[in-house]
């Protein structure tokens, strides 16, 4: 998708999810370091994404991978 700054491509991630029974079994890291790799080949500048701010294991899952917190995420219900 386009960025407001700079026209800059960015990526979105949406709905990682790995079945409790097959977690540990980097599943996800391939999942989204393929993610990764496709966005960079459509010459994306960024990858972003929403995770859920009651699990703490995702978010060390994410760091792990190198991504940084760096924003509050603000949802609306229509």
């Amino acid at each position: 998708m386009p960025g407001f700054h700079g026209c800059q491509l960015r990526a979105q991630i949406e709905g990682v999810r790995v079945a409790s029974s097959a977690r540990g079994l980097k599943i996800g890291e391939k999942l989204v370091r393929q993610a990764i790799a496709i966005s960079k080949g459509h010459g994306a500048a960024l990858v972003q994404f929403t995770t859920d701010k009651t699990r703490p294991d995702a978010h060390r899952f994410y760091e792990r991978l190198g991504f940084i917190a760096s924003h509050e995420g603000m949802k609306m219900m229509l």
